[in-house]
C-alpha cells in the first residue's frame, strides 16, 4: 500500500513538474515572437517586386503578374528589383522559373543591364551560384556574337584512352552543362560605364558563366584536360534539357549519322524522306 501511495506521489509530481517547464517554454516561446515582431516593426521595410503567380521560365512579365512585396531592408541587395524598376523590366522575359511570392531579382530577368557596379551583384546569392570564366574565343564561341544573357551549351572535346586499346588514344566529344547564362563576354556586362549600351564584343576571349559551385569544379577540371570547349547558343526561349545525351567518337559516327541525317530531313525539314 505504502508503495502504491509513493509511485502515485511520484506520477502526480512528475506530471506537476512538466506542466510548469512546458509553461515557461511556452511563456519564453511568447516573449521570444513578441520581440522579434516588434524589432521587425521598427525595422525599415522597402517595398520590392514579387510575382503574384507561379511563372514559368521564358514567361514575359507583365503588371498583373507582378505584385509588391514589403521585406526588412537588410533583405535587400543590388540583385533585387524595387518596385520603381518595374517599367524597366516590363515585357522582358524571365531567365528561370518563379512561384507565387518570390521576390524578382535582377539575375532573373532577361535584360542587358543590371544594376549593382560590377559583375558580383549579378550572380544569384539565393540559389548560391558562382561565376566562372573560361578561356572560349572565336568560332568555339559562336564567333563572337555571344552576349550577356544568352543561353548556351557546353559541349568539350577530349583525348581519352581508347576502351578497345589502352596503348592508343582516340577523341571524344560530349556535352558537359546544358542550358547556362552567360553574365559576361570578355568585359562586357551589358552597358558601358556611360550608360550606352555596347556594341556586340567580337573580340572576347573569355566568356563568364552562372554556375553552381560543383558545375564550377567541373568546367574547372575540364578546361585543364587536354581537350577543347566549344559553346551551343540557345534561343532564349528555349529551356529544354535533353537527357542521356551519348559521347561522341568515329564510331558513333560511323553508326549514327545516317540515322540523324534521316531524322533532320523527316523531322527538321519535312521533306518526308524514307
Amino acid at each position: 500500500m505504502k508503495q502504491r501511495v509513493v509511485l502515485i506521489i511520484s506520477i502526480v509530481v512528475g506530471l506537476l513538474a512538466f506542466g510548469m517547464t512546458r509553461s515557461y517554454f511556452q511563456a519564453r516561446i511568447n516573449e521570444i515572437e513578441r520581440e522579434r515582431a516588434a524589432f521587425l516593426s521598427s525595422e525599415k521595410q522597402v517595398d520590392v517586386l514579387a510575382a503574384k503567380r507561379a511563372l514559368p521560365a521564358g514567361a514575359k512579365l507583365v503588371k498583373k503578374d507582378l505584385q509588391a512585396k514589403s521585406i526588412p531592408g537588410r533583405e535587400v541587395s543590388k540583385n533585387t528589383i524595387l518596385v520603381e524598376d518595374i517599367d524597366r523590366i516590363l515585357d522582358k522575359k524571365l531567365t528561370m522559373s518563379m512561384d507565387a511570392a518570390d521576390t524578382l531579382m535582377w539575375s532573373y530577368v532577361d535584360v542587358p543591364y543590371r544594376p549593382g557596379g560590377g559583375l558580383a551583384p549579378m550572380i544569384d546569392k539565393d540559389r548560391k551560384m558562382r561565376a566562372v570564366s573560361m578561356s572560349i574565343g572565336g568560332a568555339a564561341g559562336v564567333s563572337g556574337l555571344l552576349q550577356p544573357n544568352d543561353r548556351v551549351d557546353v559541349i568539350g572535346s577530349f583525348s581519352f584512352p581508347s576502351r578497345k586499346d589502352p596503348e592508343k588514344t582516340e577523341w571524344v566529344t560530349l556535352t558537359i552543362l546544358q542550358d547556362v547564362t552567360v553574365l559576361a563576354t570578355g568585359q562586357t556586362l551589358g552597358r558601358s560605364n556611360s550608360g550606352e549600351r555596347n556594341r556586340v564584343n567580337s573580340g572576347y576571349s573569355t566568356v563568364t558563366f552562372e554556375v553552381t559551385t560543383r558545375e564550377a569544379e567541373l568546367l574547372v577540371f575540364v578546361e585543364n584536360m587536354r581537350g577543347h570547349l566549344t559553346l551551343s547558343l540557345r534561343n532564349p526561349e528555349d529551356v529544354s534539357y535533353e537527357k542521356n545525351l551519348p559521347e561522341v567518337n568515329f564510331d558513333t559516327l560511323e553508326r549514327e549519322l545516317p540515322g540523324l541525317n534521316a531524322i533532320r530531313q523527316q523531322v527538321i525539314r519535312h521533306k518526308g524522306v524514307q
